[in-house]
């Protein structure tokens, strides 16, 4: 099942969307929102998928054309956002550029940030940001939306609570990021709004590609109209995601629409750091892996951060070739202030 959420209000609109991503219909009858749905989940998932099944079979009445540009994030806003870094590659990179070992923990222990989650960018919206001097990122990751998840719960009980999995634009600061970690209290100025696919999904809608937790699909990454990255999301990932919701749920529970990210996708590939795609290997899904990497190798960064009107694509598809949750299609911005 595919579902999104028609720009409306704060929170939107319930949508169903065809398999294909070519029609949707709204389902506010069933839950005017996605939160409400997920809030309802036993409920409302059953009337839900039936709706999915008559808008595929072309059954479905007061269908319409799907225009992306229309859709918010699936959840526009919502009660938790937690970020984990589940590909430890990625930690590696940015830790071998700066001369540190990775420490013994990282392996069995994920890292994890609680981010802001009550003004996610729309897919097809613009990042706004002041000031290019930030640093400004993009990182491709995957995401799943939970169910409600008792405290203390195992991996094994946590993925019985995974409901939809999205796509991620975590936008990064990166040149704020080292002066917030010296305080030693975490992110906060360099993580702003995140940006999500127009489409959430559930775990059956990938078949084969969701194993063990992961997604075994290669994440598409465009940057300013060239491929940048093509990191397959179920490689060199240490940490599964009900390992990451119960890491999550230590020591509170989680409520229904948690969403948990898997960090930056990052595949080792056939090197020992990876190479560009333009080089035969898979690329990044953010440019401060390609900076460390050139780092590491001439000890020096040269590839610059976003700048104004820089555009940036993420999507991912199935063995076929079909989008799978519609593309995060997004241009750099001056902000100007209120």
């Amino acid at each position: 099942m595919k579902l999104a959420s028609l720009k409306q209000g704060r929170d939107g609109v319930l949508l169903v969307v065809s398999k294909d991503l070519s029609r949707a219909v709204r389902a506010d009858d069933i839950a005017p929102t996605l939160q409400a749905a997920l809030d309802d989940w036993n409920a409302t998932e059953p009337k839900l998928q039936e709706r999915y099944k008559q808008l595929n079979a072309g059954s479905a009445t007061d269908t319409f054309t799907l225009d992306m540009a229309q859709l918010a994030s699936p959840l526009p806003r919502a009660y938790q956002w937690a970020d984990g870094s589940a590909y430890v590659n990625h930690v590696e990179l940015v830790r071998k550029a700066r001369g540190a070992e990775v420490p013994e923990s990282f392996w069995h222990d994920p890292l994890m940030y609680q981010g802001g989650s009550d003004s996610f960018i729309g897919p097809r919206e613009p990042i706004r940001m002041a000031d290019t001097a930030w640093g400004i990122d993009f990182e491709g990751e995957v995401a799943v939306i939970t169910g409600d998840v008792p405290m203390g719960c195992n991996s094994d009980q946590a993925a019985g609570q995974i409901r939809l999995l999205m796509l991620v634009n975590d936008v990064s600061l990166r040149g704020l990021i080292p002066a917030e970690l010296d305080k030693g209290f975490g992110f906060f100025q360099s993580k702003p709004s995140s940006a999500f696919s127009p489409v959430a999904v559930t775990p059956d809608e990938l078949g084969e590609h969701w194993q063990d937790g992961r997604v075994s699909l290669p994440l598409l990454i465009d940057y300013n109209g060239e491929p940048f990255g093509k990191a397959n999301a179920g490689v060199d990932m240490t940490f599964n995601f009900p390992q990451l919701i119960a890491h999550a749920a230590k020591t509170r529970p989680l409520g229904a629409g948690a969403i948990i990210g898997s960090g930056t996708v990052s595949n080792k590939q056939n090197t020992e750091w990876g190479s560009a795609i333009a080089e035969g290997g898979v690329g990044y899904s953010c440019i401060a892996e390609v900076r460390m990497i050139q780092t590491i190798n001439s000890g020096k960064p040269e590839t610059p951060f976003m700048n104004f009107g820089d555009t940036i694509r993420i999507r991912m598809e199935d063995a076929a070739g079909n989008n799978i949750f519609g593309d995060i299609d997004q241009q750099v911005e001056q902000y100007v202030g209120p």
